[in-house]
C-alpha cells in the first residue's frame, strides 16, 4: 500500500474549515461520471489542486463561480469562463483573481492595471504587454515589476533602463542590450551586472577590463581577450586567473614549440663534394650557363 500525505487521508474541508458535505452538493450527481470525486476533483474543498481538477473536468460549471466567497475558486474559475465575463474580475478584491484576468483579456482592456496597488497584479500585466506600452513600467516602484519590463522592452528603448537604481533590473537590461551599448555598462558598481557584460563583449573590448575588482570577470578577460595585450594577468592575485591565463599562453605557444622541434628533428640533406662535382659537370653538359 502506498503511503498517503494528511491532506489525501483527512476528512476533506472546505474554505471555513468545515467538513465537505457530499449529500448537500449540488454537484453530487456528477460524481457517477468521475466529474467530480472527493479528495480528488471537489470545488467546495479548500484545496486548490482539487478545486483546479473539478474546473478541468467541467469547464461549463465556472460561469457559476465567479462571485464565490473563496478567492481561489474565483481565480480558477476565471480560466474557465468566457472572455466577456472578465472585465468585471479587474475590481476584484483579490489581487489573484485580478491576475487571472489580466492574463485572458485582450491587452487594450488591461491597461489601466498598470497602475494596480498589487506588484504582482503589474507583473502580471507586463508580461502581457509590447512595445511602447510598456514604457510607463519602466520607472514602476517594485524591482520585480522592473525586471519583467527589462527582459520584453524593445533593444531600442532598452537604455533608457540602464541606469536603473536596482542591480537586478540592470542585469537584465545588460543581457538584452544592443552592442553599442555595452562598453557603457561595463562599470557598473555591481559585479553581477559587469559579469554579464563581460560575456557579451568582443575579445578586443575585454581588454579594458583586465583590472577589474572582481575575478570572475579577470577570468572572462584571461579566456577570450588578446593574450599580449593581457600580460598583466600572468601574475594576477586570483590563482584560477593566472591558471586560465597560463593554459591559453601555453596552447597557443605548443604548435609553434611541435613546429620547432620537428624542424630540429628533420634530416638535413648532405651533399657530398663529388656530387656537387657531378652536378656542375652536368648542367655544363646540359649547355647551361650561369645568368642564363
Amino acid at each position: 500500500m502506498s503511503p498517503h500525505t494528511t491532506a489525501d487521508t483527512a476528512v476533506p474541508l472546505d474554505w471555513q474549515g468545515c467538513p465537505v458535505d457530499c449529500a448537500r452538493c449540488a454537484h453530487a450527481g456528477l460524481q457517477v461520471s468521475g466529474g467530480c470525486a472527493p479528495r480528488v476533483a471537489c470545488v467546495q474543498d479548500r484545496y486548490t489542486r482539487r478545486i483546479f481538477t473539478f474546473f478541468e473536468r467541467n469547464p461549463e460549471q465556472a460561469d457559476h463561480y465567479l462571485d464565490h466567497p473563496y478567492f481561489e475558486v474565483r481565480a480558477l474559475a476565471a480560466r474557465h469562463v468566457s472572455v466577456f465575463r472578465l472585465q468585471s474580475l479587474l475590481n476584484d478584491p483579490e489581487p489573484d483573481v485580478r491576475v487571472a484576468a489580466v492574463q485572458r483579456l485582450p491587452v487594450p482592456r488591461i491597461l489601466p492595471l498598470r497602475k494596480d496597488p498589487e506588484r504582482k497584479v503589474r507583473a502580471a500585466v507586463a508580461q502581457r504587454l509590447t512595445g511602447a506600452d510598456l514604457v510607463p513600467l519602466t520607472a514602476d516602484d517594485d524591482y520585480y515589476v522592473r525586471v519583467v519590463v527589462a527582459r520584453r522592452l524593445p533593444s531600442d528603448i532598452l537604455p533608457i533602463m540602464m541606469y536603473d537604481r536596482d542591480a537586478d533590473v540592470r542585469r537584465a537590461v545588460a543581457r538584452r542590450i544592443g552592442d553599442e551599448w555595452l562598453m557603457a555598462m561595463a562599470w557598473d558598481l555591481e559585479a553581477e551586472v559587469r559579469l554579464q557584460v563581460a560575456v557579451r563583449l568582443s575579445p578586443e573590448q575585454l581588454v579594458a577590463l583586465v583590472a577589474d575588482q572582481d575575478w570572475r570577470i579577470r577570468h572572462v578577460v584571461a579566456s577570450r581577450a588578446p593574450l599580449h595585450r593581457i600580460t598583466a594577468l600572468a601574475t594576477d592575485p586570483d590563482e584560477d586567473v593566472r591558471s586560465r591565463f597560463a593554459l591559453r599562453k601555453a596552447s597557443e605557444e605548443l604548435p609553434l614549440l611541435v613546429m620547432a622541434a620537428r624542424i630540429k628533428a628533420a634530416p638535413v640533406l648532405s651533399l657530398e663534394p663529388a656530387s656537387i662535382s657531378g652536378i656542375s659537370l652536368g648542367v655544363m653538359a646540359s649547355g647551361v650557363r650561369k645568368g642564363d
